[in-house]
């Protein structure tokens, strides 16, 4: 990947950062965008020793805040020629409800909204990278919606530790359905998008799952936890592995056993795809 100009959100820890830290050691050019700045300077310090300066860079933005991705979305075009590859990372689990600044439930927010602008906004850069990627890290979680209404997903509700847990599932299987939809209109351009779940891994996301900080330090010792590190080899695979060039509107686990699940029957319905993308569209002003 040496010489690529790759574009990857919430890179200051877990994944994210294991993912940033694998582009650069294949040799990429890395802008990583994030909501703290002093963790993203940390980042940049951990990350950058020893390679060129231009090699990495860092803005600042929250995905939630949809004038942030705006924002950021000029900033990304001032400072690269093309984007080869975007790695949708950044994401959050909120307990109880927050509402975002645009009125949204933040958790939608967060985890689809803001970047599902942003990879639109990002989409000439993207065709100037031609054969160029999109990898979404999603979640296994994305089977348990049963009913998907794909007018109303965005609303602010009212849910508690439990209810939270399929909120997330919500945004997860968004990110797959955009994922499809992508590939049926992008291919023509040049680009690709393939999703992915990491599998049970200990990161600072499972603070904000009930009872998560307890349940994964009993088992991150064991095979059923894996690292940040090995969360991210699929994200990698993704974005730089040559048999990826032209497969596009893929799901892929690393969870023991999922590839002999059937897909989520979500994933045939077209018509939910297409209606779930033009429903974001209008609500993000696009």
């Amino acid at each position: 990947m040496k010489g690529m100009h790759c574009v990857v959100t919430g890179a200051t820890s877990g994944i994210g950062k294991e993912i940033a830290r694998g582009l650069v050691e294949a040799g990429a050019h890395l802008l990583f965008i994030c909501r703290d700045r002093a963790r993203g300077e940390a980042t940049l310090a951990e990350l950058g020793q020893g390679g060129p300066p231009t090699a990495l860079r860092m803005l600042v933005a929250d995905l939630s805040v949809l004038d942030d991705v705006r924002r950021v979305a000029d900033e990304v075009h001032s400072q690269l020629p093309r984007v080869d590859v975007l790695v949708n990372n950044a994401g959050t689990h909120d307990l109880h409800p927050e509402v975002s600044a645009d009125g949204f439930d933040r958790m939608i927010a967060t985890n689809h909204l803001g970047p599902f602008l942003l990879t639109n906004l990002l989409t000439d850069l993207l065709e100037r990278g031609a054969p160029a990627r999109i990898v979404w890290v999603a979640s296994e979680s994305h089977r348990s919606v049963l009913h998907m209404d794909p007018y109303h997903f965005a609303e602010p509700g009212s849910y508690g530790p439990i209810g939270s847990l399929s909120v997330y599932a919500r945004s997860k299987l968004l990110n797959v359905l955009v994922t499809q939809e992508i590939a049926r209109r992008w291919t023509p351009q040049g680009i690709t998008a393939n999703a992915f779940c990491p599998g049970l891994v200990s990161t600072g996301l499972t603070r904000n799952i009930p009872m998560g900080s307890t349940l994964f330090s009993l088992a991150e010792r064991t095979p059923l936890v894996r690292s940040a590190a090995q969360g991210a080899e699929q994200a990698l695979r993704l974005a730089g592995d040559p048999s990826f060039t032209t497969r596009s509107g893929g799901f892929y686990s690393t969870v023991p056993g999922a590839a002999l699940l059937p897909p989520a029957l979500h994933r045939y319905r077209t018509g939910l795809q297409h209606a779930v993308w033009e429903r974001s569209a209008e609500l993000v002003g696009i």
